[in-house]
Formats: C-alpha cells, sequence, structure tokens
C-alpha cells in the first residue's frame, strides 16, 4: 500500500531530497527528530530543528514532519539540506554541449562537483539542477574541487548507465594538460606505472610497493627555464592519479595543495588553482553511435 502512494518530492533551488530509511531498532526511537539526531551526529540538532521548521523533512506520503512526529519503523522520510551560510565561488561554468542524454560542462577551478561537507549550492551539480530544472542530472564521471575542464553528466535515469559503462571499460580517451617544473634530466614521453592507495589523511594519495593499479603517458608540451606544460593521458582512473604521477618524478603540479605536501589553504582563497585541466576528452557515444570529441576553453599558460 506505501509503494503505491509513495512521495516523490520536488526539487527545491536545486537540491533533490535524500531519503533515509526508519530501521527497527531497540529502544526505538521516540520522534523522527531524535533518529536523525543520533543517525547523523555531524549535523547540529540545531539545524535539524531549523529544517523541520522551514518545512524541509517529509514522510514517505508526502506529509510535512515536525520535531514531535513518531517514529515509524520500516518507512522513510525525506530530507533536504541547505546549509546557513556557504562560502561563494566565484567562478563560472560554461556548457559545451547539450542532447538529449547528456549534458558536457566546462568546470572552472574550486568549484566541487556534488554537494559535500561544507558546499551544497556552491557545486557544479546543484547549480546546474537550477539552471536546467533536471532533478535527474547525475556527474558520470568527477573532476577534483581543484581541478577544471571537461566533465560528463547525464540527463535521463533510462540511458545513464549506458555512459558509466562506457568509462568502467575504458573506452573514452581523456587529455589532460598540466604546469610543473622542468627538469632537463627527464626525458619526454614517459610511460608512468604506480601503484595507489589510501594516504593519510584519507583524502589524499600514496604510492606503495606491488603491482601498478595506475598508468599514465606523459609529453613535454613546451618549457621555460623554470616551468613546462606537460600533456597527460590516464589509462586508468585512480583518485589524484595524474597529480601523485607527476609527484612521483619530482616535478609536483604547480599550486597542489596536497602533493608533495599537506598545505592548509582558507576556503575564501581562490588565488593559487591548481594548474591540472581536463581539456579534452573523446569517446563513441554508446546511445548515439557517433565519434564525439569536446575541449575545454580554458587553457594553462606558463
Amino acid at each position: 500500500m506505501m509503494n503505491a502512494l509513495e512521495f516523490s518530492p520536488p526539487m527545491i533551488n536545486g537540491v533533490s531530497a535524500s531519503k533515509v530509511f526508519l530501521p527497527k531498532i531497540k529502544p526505538a526511537p521516540v520522534s523522527v527528530f531524535e533518529y536523525l539526531c543520533q543517525e547523523f551526529q555531524h549535523i547540529s540538532s540545531i539545524e535539524w530543528q531549523q529544517r523541520f521548521d522551514d518545512g524541509l523533512i517529509y514522510d514517505a506520503i508526502g506529509n510535512k514532519l515536525t520535531q514531535s512526529s513518531a517514529y515509524l519503523e520500516d518507512t522513510h522520510v525525506f530530507y533536504y539540506r541547505f546549509l546557513a551560510h556557504e562560502i561563494h565561488v566565484p567562478f563560472e561554468h560554461q556548457i559545451l554541449y547539450e542532447n538529449e542524454h547528456l549534458l558536457v560542462v566546462d568546470k572552472p577551478h574550486f568549484l566541487t562537483m556534488s554537494p559535500t561537507g561544507q558546499y551544497v549550492q556552491e557545486t557544479l551539480l546543484v547549480r546546474l539542477k537550477k539552471q536546467t530544472n533536471n532533478e535527474f542530472l547525475t556527474p558520470i564521471h568527477r573532476l577534483d574541487r581543484e581541478t577544471a575542464g571537461v566533465v560528463l553528466f547525464s540527463k535521463k535515469v533510462e540511458s545513464r548507465g549506458a555512459y558509466q559503462q562506457m568509462f568502467a571499460e575504458r573506452n573514452v580517451e581523456k587529455i589532460y594538460h598540466a604546469i610543473a617544473p622542468y627538469k632537463k634530466e627527464l626525458n619526454f614521453p614517459l610511460n608512468i606505472q604506480l601503484r595507489m592507495e589510501k594516504g593519510e589523511p584519507f583524502y589524499t594519495m600514496k604510492v606503495v610497493d606491488g603491482v601498478a593499479n595506475s598508468e599514465t603517458n606523459i609529453y613535454l608540451l613546451e618549457h621555460n627555464s623554470e616551468w613546462a606544460k606537460y600533456e597527460l593521458k590516464p589509462k586508468t582512473g585512480k583518485q589524484h592519479q595524474l597529480r601523485v604521477h607527476l609527484n612521483s618524478l619530482d616535478i609536483a603540479i604547480k599550486n597542489d595543495p596536497f602533493y608533495p605536501q599537506l598545505q592548509h589553504k582558507k576556503d575564501t582563497d581562490f588565488s593559487q588553482p591548481l594548474k591540472l585541466l581536463a581539456k579534452e576528452i573523446s569517446f563513441t557515444d554508446p546511445i548515439l553511435f557517433t565519434q564525439l570529441c569536446f575541449k575545454s576553453s580554458f587553457e594553462l599558460t606558463l
């Protein structure tokens, strides 16, 4: 009966609702409010209270809940995530291409892909959802917050899997540009193969002994006495792969806050963007069966 009546919450200001299942637990919480405070302790009770007060918590059939709404096990609730104070990212994206299934976007530096931590409205996904009014928009792959360039979004649930499979099977060619130190003793092109694992802190990566799980071809495009512009063609897609691979050659990417040493910069400091750009992406479209190639309008200069 619940499935027949299930509520489909609307997108609000570019933000889609999150769905939370209410399991059987003992002792059972008295209210939904109590459960949410227990389950998501990184969110303050004051913030949950504000979401209830603002009418941003719904039950499975669309009734707005209050702080005193009873906990009903084996059902679910919806909630929306908004931040009272969010740092504005003063850079804009550009839509490069769009068809029935696909949205191709040029992402600026410093813009996080999807809502996480301290960013919701100031993310590329929420900006695009507001711009297109498409709540089904989903990134097919990802770029780091610090990296600029071409990224693909799926517009339809029905065709999303075909594009995700394309990346899983490595049927996508990606070309990156980077600015890093010039070392005349390095002879390019180079093929780098390393084993990478999670580092410390957890959001960094490290090189370890063992069978390689990451591979990049690196080419020298131009240089002066101090800096060089490199073309990077990754064969795999490990987190921070290009940053770690260049750092392994002792030519860490210019303005990299993670490698070789972690630097804690203020979130409001936009003065030194990471000199890494997803310059080009090409593939055979799995729906249209046509060869597509997209290039970023951004340029990195020495």
